[in-house]
């Protein structure tokens, strides 16, 4: 190890004059090298300022000693490039950190240095600084908080610190420099101040930042001064940063800046003496802006993509599926090795170049401080990297074009009529004039340039996938009623031009299944999910689903997780519902998909529930929250139709109190507490409403408190509850609470259903609740294979009366519950079959055909398929068998003739 450290003391000295000249000042410094104690060696150089009465004297030496140490120990081998960078950010934090005190100390000796703060952007942000990088800060104030004379301005005050600042760092003295500063990333830097205030800066980027802002910002940090106010600015133009839908302008802009940075460096396209390794093709700027512009179009959704150092970036990007693992690996090493030749580049003379060496001597003089034998050797090696690099940005590149090379179309008159008749539309003449109308200032949607040239370049690609939909006017018409309802779609039109084969998708959508084009209406960027493949897979378990929604900012308060959950699962819902229109899934399995997403919202908004009313009222002792999931939800089986049952119990003693700031007792505390779980659940925020929440099954129904007492449950389902309240707890399943909890209402659950019961009155009891539930509640039409007599109702109902005449098949799952009854012999074993038709029947139709109704042709078809039948004609056919066996099956049960239409 030693002979390394030797080595590089010698290439440092013979390869690089700047190093030379700080091997002869430093001996202390080269001492601890030459034993290979490189830990040793910079903690060291952090001291060397120390003693300096000047903070500039202290800054500039401790600047000289980190970069001997750190240009040793890199050479070395003993410290990775990002090590380096690493170390090198830290000394630019501590050292902005220390000037900003300085400058206010200065006027004001008295103060606690506070109300200014230095943002880290760019490389500097990143921690990812280069040996003779300047550093890009932008300086903030707060005119109440940062100290000033009386009689001074704030804004003047702050612009004396920055002044002060920029030159503490910045002036060249004897003793040489800290950091070149560059304030020119500042908002509208050639007419603003050097230092904005907090608010004059928020007001810049909600209202009128570019889109480079939001490139720079991805990798901003606050690093010194107020630390903390700087943060809550950055927690503040965070929305501004990362949009929440898929932004793909944002590959538009780098795109578009890519191609001027080649052209103004058309010379330094091919490596060889004079290439640039920043600007370059497939140089460290191209993999910078790989990694940036998929964070800038996936980040806005996804936060594990929020990072601030490229190889993190990318190897996070490979993780979430975003871009080859393999790609994420070349890019990431070339990116590392294009990082350590630039600082040899930079080590020779302390200068801030990215260019390799014209003359050929000073190229071997790069070469031979790298441990290469000569400049040739080095500039094959940066033309291998820049090749596989370039590649695949290329690629990026040529994705994008190919996506906005669609064909023209003709504004209005005959040419677009022979156009749309080309496509294959009915009525050409009446869908011209339609369409002429849709950019004349009737929608929102299309009242800007910007939004006028994206919706250009995708509309003919759009209307040839509107005419081969299944049903192209129903499609139309949804289209318009999107445009018409959403503020504006400039994203959304980008998307599609991005990823053309969504078009096709979207007509089908919009001509098939109303609920989700209304969906679509209220939220565009639903379509953002289906960007890849993995929205055609089911979601996870109700554990994954509970991380992915419990993934939130330190800073999100409440509201923040409200909408997060609701958005989560808004897009979820869709992606479900796009699945069934495909038929991409089983609607059994995407029935239990829709289930568990409901559990983890339960699980994540009722936790954040609980943990923000705890903040007034505390916890009651010995005592907590138990809710149980009835119905479909406990079943495991959602339609996009269903609301949750719910009833929401209570461990402990009902006498104690909480112990808050705002003390409650035990049945006061969990009932308030409840109204606000239910408005967690159901009340729309911004994101839109959740779900619809029904507890009227709780003891003594909507009589009877929000929640109750685990006790009283138990008392009440043993004592007073009715027959059709016991049938409604063989579903009951519980979904929030602790396992201790959960196991003993559930063991409650199964002492009440093994009951002993009179087999006659049980039998009365069912059949009078079934009439009374088919006097109120009628079907909505032939396909309402829900309510039809010999429909589900009528399954449940049998299943329910055998497993409580019986007291077994105890399982809230209705299809396990139907395998076990089966195999006793107490009902058919084909019914299982005609159960799962029919409820792969009613999780389809509630999309397709939600009012009951047939609906058309290319519906039906796809009902069909999700059904696994052929055509509509054996779908019709099947469903006729399954509700004659319901009804034989009924007839056998009890004794009583059901009439059902054919």
């Amino acid at each position: 190890m030693t002979t390394q450290w030797q080595s590089a003391i010698e290439r440092a000295s013979e390869c690089a004059p700047f190093l030379s000249r700080a091997v002869d000042l430093l001996p202390g410094i080269v001492s601890l090298a030459a034993e290979g104690r490189g830990e040793d060696m910079l903690a060291l150089a952090r001291k060397a300022g120390e003693g300096a009465d000047d903070l500039r004297i202290a800054l500039r030496r401790e600047r000289m000693a980190m970069a001997l140490a750190l240009a040793l120990g890199d050479l070395a081998g003993a410290f990775p490039v990002a090590r380096v960078c690493r170390e090198l950010s830290d000394f630019a934090d501590r050292a902005l950190d220390a000037a900003i005190a300085e400058a206010i100390l200065n006027r004001m000796p008295d103060a606690e240095p506070a109300g200014f703060v230095g943002l880290a952007l760019g490389k500097h942000g990143a921690q990812e600084l280069n040996y003779s990088s300047d550093i890009d800060p932008i300086l903030l104030y707060d005119p109440l908080t940062l100290p000033r004379r009386e009689r001074d301005d704030p804004g003047e005050a702050a612009q004396r610190v920055a002044r002060r600042v920029v030159e503490s760092l910045s002036h060249v003295t004897d003793e040489g420099y800290v950091f070149r500063v560059d304030l020119r990333l500042r908002p509208a830097s050639e007419v603003s101040p050097l230092a904005i205030s907090f608010d004059a800066a928020l007001t810049h980027y909600e209202s009128s930042a570019l889109a480079w802002e939001r490139a720079a910002f991805i990798r901003a940090r606050s690093c010194a001064g107020d630390i903390p106010a700087g943060e809550e600015f950055l927690a503040a133009i965070r929305p501004f940063v990362w949009r929440k839908g898929l932004d793909f302008g944002a590959i538009a802009e780098i795109s578009r800046l890519t191609a001027r940075i080649r052209d103004a460096n058309r010379d330094s396209q091919v490596p060889g003496p004079g290439f640039d390794l920043k600007k370059g093709r497939g140089g460290i700027r191209e993999v910078e802006f790989y990694a940036q512009t998929h964070q800038l179009i996936h980040g806005g959704r996804n936060p594990a993509l929020r990072l601030r150092g490229t190889r993190a970036t990318l190897d996070a990007l490979a993780e979430a599926g975003l871009i080859a693992t393999e790609d994420a690996q070349v890019l990431g090493d070339g990116y590392d090795r294009l990082r350590t030749i630039e600082h040899r580049l930079q080590m020779v003379h302390d200068q801030q170049t990215h260019s390799l060496p014209v003359k050929p001597d000073m190229l071997d003089q790069v070469a031979r401080l790298d441990g290469l034998p000569d400049g040739a050797a080095l500039v094959e090696e940066v033309r291998a990297i820049s090749e596989v690099v370039g590649a695949r940005y290329d690629d990026l590149l040529r994705a994008n074009a190919a996506a906005q090379g669609t064909a023209s179309l003709p504004a209005s008159g005959p040419e677009l009529e022979g156009e749309l008749g080309r496509m294959g539309f009915a009525d050409p003449h009446g869908i011209a004039e339609r369409v002429a109308g849709w950019q004349s200032g009737k929608f929102k949607a299309l009242r800007t340039d910007a939004a006028n040239t994206a919706f250009d370049a995708i509309k003919p690609a759009l209307l040839d996938a509107l005419a081969h939909a299944p049903e192209p006017e129903q499609a139309l018409l949804r289209w318009e009623r999107l445009l018409a309802q959403l503020p504006s779609a400039l994203n959304l039109f980008r998307l599609l031009e991005a990823r053309p084969g969504l078009l096709d998708l979207l007509a089908r959508i919009m001509s098939l299944a109303d609920p989700l084009a209304e969906d679509l209406a209220r939220r565009a960027d639903l379509l953002d999910p289906l960007f890849d493949a993995s929205a055609f897979e089911l979601p996870g378990s109700v554990k994954e689903l509970t991380t992915r929604f419990a993934r939130r900012e330190a800073t999100d308060g409440y509201e923040q997780i409200l909408d997060t959950v609701r958005r989560e699962v808004g897009e979820l819902r869709f992606t479900l519902g796009v699945q069934l229109v495909e038929g991409a899934s089983d609607p059994l399995a995407v029935g239990a998909a829709l289930s568990r997403v409901a559990e983890a919202a339960v699980e994540v908004l009722v936790q954040a529930a609980i943990d923000e009313f705890r903040l007034v009222h505390g916890e009651v002792p010995g005592s907590e929250l138990v809710i149980l999931g009835l119905g479909r939800l406990g079943g495991g089986m959602l339609t996009h139709a269903s609301d949750l049952d719910l009833v929401i119990l209570f461990t402990g003693e009902f006498g104690a109190e909480s112990d808050g700031k705002r003390p409650l007792g035990a049945t006061a505390y969990y009932n308030r507490l409840c109204q606000r779980v239910i408005a967690a659940l159901s009340v729309p925020t911004a994101e839109g409403a959740l779900y619809e929440i029904d507890t009227r099954l709780r003891p003594s129904g909507e009589q009877g408190p929000p929640a109750a007492s685990i006790e009283s449950f138990e008392r009440y389902q043993r004592e007073q509850a009715w027959t059709w309240e016991h049938m409604a707890l063989t579903r009951a399943r519980p979904i929030f609470g602790s396992e201790q909890a959960r196991a003993q209402v559930s063991e409650i659950v199964r002492d009440v259903l093994l009951t002993p019961r009179e087999p006659e009155k049980l039998r009365e009891d069912v059949l009078e609740m079934r009439a009374r539930m088919a006097e109120h509640k009628q079907p909505s039409g032939p396909l309402d294979v829900k309510l039809l007599r010999g429909g589900l109702v009528d399954i449940e109902f049998i299943v329910h009366y055998l497993q409580l005449r019986e007291r077994k098949a105890l399982h809230p799952d209705l299809g396990g519950a139907l395998a076990v009854l089966a195999a006793d012999g107490l009902i058919p074993a084909a019914l299982a079959t005609s159960y799962e038709t029919m409820s792969r029947m009613l999780i389809t139709s509630r999309l397709l055909s939600p009012d009951g109704q047939p609906p058309h042709d290319g519906a039906r078809a796809v009902l069909a398929k999700a059904c696994g039948f052929g055509n509509w004609q054996e779908l019709m056919a099947a469903l006729s068998d399954a509700r004659r066996l319901v009804t034989g099956t009924w007839a056998d049960l009890f004794g009583e003739t059901l009439e059902i239409d054919q």
